[in-house]
């Protein structure tokens, strides 16, 4: 497999972040902190558990959000049978899970060329508009449901405006559902979603210089059923008080007080054809699960 060296267009920083999340009322970080080396690792643990049903109903490329590329390989190697050669090009804020999938890729792909860019995608990546060819933009893994709507349009609207005429978006989202199936796929049995949400506290702990005392928060998932989304916070079982040293910051919270962490919208087939609209986009075709839980949306530029 022939790489090119990693592309760096987004530092890892998340000081501001903490500082306007942790000085707001309500409390809040942002989801994207989630994925430092630690956090990805427990995600691709959350992606085996038996209660994480998005697994097992979903599985040149650019694609945002990457993570170790597990979801794509299945694309891939259809894609190989079609053209003796691809191009690859990963993105995603965590340059552990990027170097994991390039590993992984290379062995199972040799013909493959990747260029992973590490990039918080959030904010656009320009680069795309200079890659030439034919582009499918890859966004299959459901993460579209962490922004809240306005914020996904324009997402989707920066990813717009890099594709050219032909070029193609393929994303995937999570259908609303009972409560019995989406909550214990937010709190698992064994814990590991609430590791993976108290690894946000430890991040700042480790990059911060900060004391958060993890054993005194606990995870709470909740389902909105009027937003249509699941909710997810940190909630303090005690009054406590930590200091952020880096940023010179005294938190305080109270018994019960909650720290917002993630919101997971959970889609309809109206919301979906509303929001590629809005953006730019035409939706050509959707296929589902035979239960109709994830759905995964071909749309044209």
């Amino acid at each position: 497999m022939a790489t090119s060296k990693q592309l760096h267009i987004a530092d890892g920083a998340i000081a501001l972040d903490v500082r306007e999340g942790l000085g707001a009322t309500p409390k809040r970080l942002p989801s994207k902190l989630f994925y430092d080396e630690i956090g990805s690792a427990l995600f691709e643990q959350i992606t085996e558990l038996p209660e994480y049903y998005l697994t097992r109903t979903e599985r040149t490329m650019i694609e945002l959000g990457a993570g170790t590329a597990s979801k794509t390989c299945i694309l891939i190697e259809e894609l190989l049978r079609r053209q003796s050669r691809a191009l690859f090009y990963p993105i995603d804020v965590s340059s552990s899970a990027l170097n994991e999938a390039m590993q992984q890729l290379a062995r199972q792909f040799p013909e493959l060329r990747v260029n992973p860019i590490v990039a918080d995608y959030t904010g656009g990546v320009p680069a795309l508009s200079r890659i030439s060819g034919r582009k499918l933009v890859l966004y299959i893994g459901s993460s579209i449901g962490n922004f809240e709507p306005p914020e996904a349009i324009r997402l989707l609207r920066r990813i717009r405006r890099t594709l050219r005429s032909g070029d193609a978006l393929l994303l995937g989202a999570d259908y609303a559902k009972s409560p019995k199936i989406l909550v214990p796929a937010y709190d698992d049995a064994q814990g590991v979603t609430a590791a993976f949400n108290k690894n946000i506290l430890a991040r700042v702990n480790r990059e911060l210089d900060a004391d958060f005392h993890l054993a005194a928060f606990r995870h709470v998932a909740l389902w909105n059923r009027r937003c249509s989304r699941m909710e997810i916070y940190l909630e303090s079982t005690v009054a406590q008080s930590a200091f952020v040293a880096e940023l010179e910051m005294d938190v305080s919270l109270s018994a019960g007080e909650r720290i917002h962490t993630e919101n997971s919208y959970k889609y309809t087939d109206a919301m979906i054809e509303s929001i590629l609209r809005e953006s730019g986009f035409m939706l050509e075709r959707t296929w589902c699960d035979r239960r109709k839980w994830f759905g995964v949306h071909l749309a044209r530029v």
